[in-house]
């Protein structure tokens, strides 16, 4: 014990000395240790003063992490009886978990900010076991004065790089760390041991999943003559067929869309448009290894090949040919749903259009708040400029009945389409005026447009339950899904741009880029409709001029994971106006409301609040 206290004592000399001169007798200095104080000198690390800096862009849901968490949970199980704490980080040296056995060091390791989403690289904070790991390639015991910074100096951590074992590339660090009291050189050993082992479920995870992709694509490559495609996290295979028959940016789009087609419910087999003007049809096969899609395999077959079809021109907002809604309590979204240059928006305008000019009756499905109704409307004013569009809500027709609303409109001659919103609402009653309605129609020369709206995504159960509006689903040939807003994050400038015109008025109000950014990144639950409430919002705060950041309310800064309480709403809106204040400046926010800067990171990250540097 003496000769480790002299030996932490000459170490100590040894820094001092370099960092007052530059340069320092190192004969006591492991040569790691000495190279890396260089290293940290001369990319400016201030080691009084220099400090971790914070990231949210990190992958918590990544094999690293899906690998090395029995790992973690193991070792803490067998070093419960001594007060450590254990780190993983990636391979930028930012920090993705941290478990400790006792809570007083994970109270010290806050206040040197050695929690999640922290950036421990040695450019950063100097030599220490994590950045010096990186920077070196292998496993690394820094104790005491041989860290770089000051506040540093108490502790002692055992650090090992993580490798692929296919690639060897570095992965990311595992770190054991502990007050330099509590070291001891069998944290060097154990560190090392864990890595390996999350090194050997890398192994397994990489190839158990890449491996039944690959056999799933070579026997569907086999038995098919035509292009086939394997895709499953960064992996991407294709074909000679598939090579030759599309363009790289036609095979990004077929990529793009067989991801989505992965994780969408019902079978994996769609059609869609390329933008060459090339019709294909995917067809898909999950691939699941336990209890994950790995991947899809996908064969993609072309259907024609016409000239790319003119872009659809939507009339303005405003001289909107809607009747406005019985009822306004719940009255749908007035905004334009969609930008027809999406794949996804394209598609359902297309539908839309092909059933309305067919004078086919139409179910639309979609997301609450997505803008059916007036998807219908638009398209139905420029299928038939003379004609008219009325609304009928649910709500309204539940309380009235059907016939006293639509008698009115029957002697009218001109091209009329009655949208019934929220159809799965009716009662016993109106769904049986309805289905008299809809049989009449079908059986006599009277012609008018029938289109639903349906706002329930879970149809199986509403037929299992036999609600009221099921036993006329026989009368409709054609359905289209509305896709709801966060699947359509491309069209977002054109319809922000198409709600705040109708939402402003003759007031020259326009939205900032830094605004833009905050709105792309929101995953919109409530879409269009939430949109415009948004956008209200801000033109209250910002009547004229460009809309900012800050402007937006408060849960547009935040994408949590989960559902807030009503005590964690409320301190998000605290952290977000404080920031605000702070002209994003995150320690002086911290200040403001009193809490360590390390606890409002932990916070950013759990209420899913991202800053926009200014």
């Amino acid at each position: 014990m003496h000769r480790v206290a002299e030996r932490r004592i000459k170490i100590a000399a040894a820094r001092a000395d370099f960092l007052r001169f530059g340069h320092a007798e190192t004969q006591s200095v492991p040569g790691l240790v000495a190279a890396s104080w260089q290293r940290s000198f001369s990319a400016g690390v201030d080691a009084v003063s220099s400090q971790a800096v914070f990231h949210s862009d990190l992958d918590l849901t990544g094999r690293l992490m899906r690998c090395s968490e029995p790992v973690i949970a193991r070792l803490s199980d067998e070093m419960a009886q001594m007060p450590l704490s254990i780190v993983l980080t990636d391979y930028k040296a930012r920090i993705l978990s941290r478990s400790e056995t006792d809570k007083t060091i994970g109270t010290l390791l806050d206040e040197v900010s050695l929690a999640p989403g922290f950036n421990y690289a040695e450019a950063s904070v100097g030599t220490n076991g994590i950045g010096t790991v990186l920077e070196s390639g292998q496993p690394l015991y820094i104790v005491g004065p041989e860290h770089f910074l000051e506040h540093l100096q108490p502790f002692a951590c055992a650090g090992s790089p993580i490798r692929d074992p296919l690639t060897g590339r570095v992965e990311g660090v595992l770190d054991i760390s502990c007050l330099s009291e509590d070291a001891s050189p069998l944290m060097h050993s154990l560190v090392r041991s864990a890595a390996h082992e999350i090194e050997r479920n890398l192994l397994v995870d990489r190839s158990q999943r890449q491996q039944a992709l690959f056999e799933a694509y070579v026997r569907v490559d086999a038995r098919t003559r035509g292009a086939v495609m394997a895709i499953g996290g960064t992996v991407v295979m294709g074909n000679a067929v598939a090579q030759s028959l599309f363009a790289p940016a036609e095979q990004w789009t077929i990529h793009e869309h067989a991801r989505y087609l992965m994780i969408a419910p019902g079978q994996p087999v769609d059609q869609i448009e390329l933008s060459s003007g090339k019709v294909v049809q995917i067809r898909g096969k999950r691939v699941v290894v336990g209890p994950d899609v790995a991947g899809i395999v996908v064969v993609v077959d072309i259907v024609s090949e016409p000239a790319p079809a003119p872009r659809l021109t939507l009339p303005p907002l405003r001289g909107q040919r809607v009747q406005e809604p019985m009822s306004g309590d719940n009255a749908e979204s007035s905004a334009v749903l969609h930008d027809v240059s999406s794949l996804l928006g394209k598609r359902a305008a297309s539908s839309v259009v092909t059933a309305l000019t067919a004078g086919t009756p139409l179910l639309v499905l979609g997301e609450a708040g997505g803008g059916k109704v007036s998807l219908l409307a638009e398209l139905y004013g420029q299928i038939a400029p003379l004609g008219r569009s009325v609304v009928f809500s649910a709500e309204e027709l539940n309380e009235h009945g059907l016939h006293p609303v639509i008698e009115t409109d029957l002697a009218v001659t001109r091209p009329m389409l009655y949208i019934f919103r929220n159809f799965d609402r009716l009662n016993a009653a109106v769904a049986a005026e309805l289905d008299t309605f809809l049989v009449t129609r079908q059986a006599t020369a009277y012609s008018r447009g029938v289109a639903v709206t349906v706002s329930q995504p879970d149809l199986q159960a509403d037929l299992a339950a036999a609600l009221p509006y099921t036993t006329l689903l026989h009368h409709f040939e054609t359905s289209v899904t509305v896709a709801p807003l966060r699947h359509r994050i491309d069209d977002l400038p054109e319809i922000v741009t198409r709600v705040l015109a109708r939402r402003a008025g003759l007031r020259p109000a326009t939205v900032s880029a830094g605004a833009m950014r905050v709105i792309s990144r929101y995953p919109w639950p409530g879409n269009i409709r939430q949109l415009e409430e948004a956008l209200d919002t801000a033109l209250l705060t910002r009547p004229v001029g460009a809309i900012q950041a800050e402007d937006l309310p408060a849960y547009c800064h935040g994408g949590a994971p989960r559902l807030l309480s009503a005590i964690e709403a409320g301190e998000r809106d605290l952290i977000v106006g404080a920031l605000h204040k702070a002209d994003g400046n995150r320690m002086r926010a911290a200040e403001s409301l009193g809490i360590a800067r390390s606890s409002l990171y932990r916070k950013l990250k759990s209420f899913g609040i991202t800053v926009t540097d200014s």
